[in-house]
């Protein structure tokens, strides 16, 4: 499904990027956050091309689509972390 997006952990420690290279989906979010267009991003990142953001966009749309339990795997990384003690914070009242 998405074939341009790529986890490597010896690349960005393991985050999704753009075919493999040092590229984060989340950058290219966030660059269409703050208002740049496809051609825009394209023109200043020459590696990229307009699928790959069309597809980091997909990409950051199907992870806020599935709830966390209903992922695919497909689609998501594991996001694993051991629970403990510390991870738990006891509110005072």
């Amino acid at each position: 499904m998405f074939d341009r997006i790529t986890f490597d952990p010896a690349v960005m420690g393991g985050r999704a990027c753009i075919r493999g290279m040092r590229m984060t989906v989340s950058l290219v979010v966030n660059l269409v956050a703050n208002g740049m267009s496809t051609e825009d991003i394209v023109r200043e990142y020459p590696e990229l091309e307009v699928e790959d953001v069309r597809q980091a966009l997909q990409y950051a749309s199907a992870l806020d689509f599935w709830p966390t339990w209903a992922c695919p795997s497909r689609l998501c990384k594991p996001s694993v972390r051991p629970l403990t003690t510390r991870s738990i914070s006891a509110k005072k009242v």
